[in-house]
This record gives C-alpha cells, structure tokens and sequence, in this order.
C-alpha cells in the first residue's frame, strides 16, 4: 500500500469490502494485509489508521481484516526508536534514519506517528498460515532463521522487538528486505522448503513488484534492488 490511502480506499469499494463512507460493508469475509503500509507514498499514517480501525469493524460484523508485518513496519519502528544510531549494516555504518529517508520515508508520517501506531506495528506477525495459504510479507527464506514453527518466527521477532537493540533490528530489517528466492532456479525447493516448514499449499506473499517477478525489469538481486 506504502502510503497511497486514496488508491487503497478505492480498491476496497471496488471490491465491495467498504461502503462510500469507508465503513467495513463485507460482513463476515476475511482480508488479510501483508505489510508495507507506509513509506513512498503521502498518507502512511492513515493507511494504519483504516486498517486498525477496519480490523474492528470486521470482527464486529463476525469477519476479519488483519495485517502482517513488513520490512518496512520495522524501518519506520527503527527510525523512530534509534534516528542517527550507528548500526553495523555488514558494509560500513548505517542508520535507520538514513535508511528511511532513502527508501521513501515521509516526514509527515513520523510527525503524525503515536504510540498507538508503534504498538501495533510491533505487535504484528510476520507469517500466517490460513486456510492452506502460507502468507508473508517477504519472498525470501530468511524467515527459516527464526523458528522452525510459525509460533516461533513471531515469537522471535516481537523478543526482538522488545530488547530495543539497534543492530538486532538492523538485521531483522535487513533480512526480511531480501527478495527474489521464489523467482528464479531453485525457486520452486525455496517455496517447498517453506512449506515444509510451516504448512500450507500455496506460498502468498508481497514486497517484490511483479514486473521485477516475471523477468520484465531488472536484475537486480535482493541485496541491491532499487526498492525494499
């Protein structure tokens, strides 16, 4: 979503998942988010506002609206908790701040962002097996570093959350910005290594544009592609 809230707004009526006023109009349906809410584009704070405020429509009207964590959940979390701190990035220093800044980080996002909006992002898991789908944010195995289970890789990732310490969440950021593992040879042992581990028939995921999946542009690697 990365801040459009208007292009947001529009595909849920579209989708007859929001009446005219933006109110949940979906009963008892399911919709899953997975992650990237902020960052690029003008509105992040009010697509987790929607999307908060959603969650509660829908588990009033006996269906659920809920989100996943993505990479840059943890971005926005790390430039607000740690600014300027030096991590140690693996090539010299770096900094979240920095960091969000280049890759799209919207000034008014972090004037407007609350406490409320820093818990629930933290609070977020990062993968979710549902109905035979295992759903994440990243297209990356990096996940298998944090648990042998779903419980596992969750639990990890709010610990590490919670300790507050830089150069962790440096390396969880980094890792869950990795890209490309389902695209190319050997994709399809990626996808079935995951499944294997956590369940499911059918790997769901986002980050990585589709033209970037299917060939059309670029080749870039998940270290070095232009968008995290």
């Amino acid at each position: 979503v990365h801040g459009y809230l208007d292009e947001l707004l529009a595909a849920l009526r579209e989708q007859g998942l929001i009446d005219a006023e933006g109110r949940w109009a979906a009963g008892n349906t399911r919709l899953w988010f997975l992650g990237d809410f902020t960052d690029r584009g003008p509105d992040g704070i009010g697509v987790i506002d929607l999307v908060m405020r959603l969650s509660a429509e829908a588990a009033a009207a006996g269906g659920y609206c809920k989100a996943l964590m993505g990479n840059h959940e943890l971005l926005l979390i790390g430039a607000k908790r740690f600014g300027d701190t030096p991590v140690n990035s693996g090539a010299g220093t770096a900094t979240f701040q920095a960091a969000w800044l280049l890759n799209g980080g919207q000034k008014t996002d972090m004037e407007r962002l609350q406490e409320v909006h820093l818990q629930w992002m933290a609070r977020l898991d990062a993968v979710v097996e549902e109905d035979g789908h295992l759903l994440m944010h990243s297209d990356t195995t990096a996940y298998l570093d944090y648990g042998s289970t779903i419980e596992d890789v969750n639990d990890t990732v709010h610990a590490i959350l919670t300790r507050h310490d830089a150069d962790e969440c440096w390396d969880l950021f980094r890792k869950l910005t990795k890209r490309f593992a389902f695209r190319d040879e050997g994709g399809a042992q990626a996808v079935r290594e995951l499944m294997a581990t956590y369940g499911g028939q059918r790997v769901v995921h986002g980050h990585s544009p589709i033209p970037y999946l299917l060939g059309e542009v670029g080749t870039e690697d998940g270290e070095n592609s232009p968008r995290t």
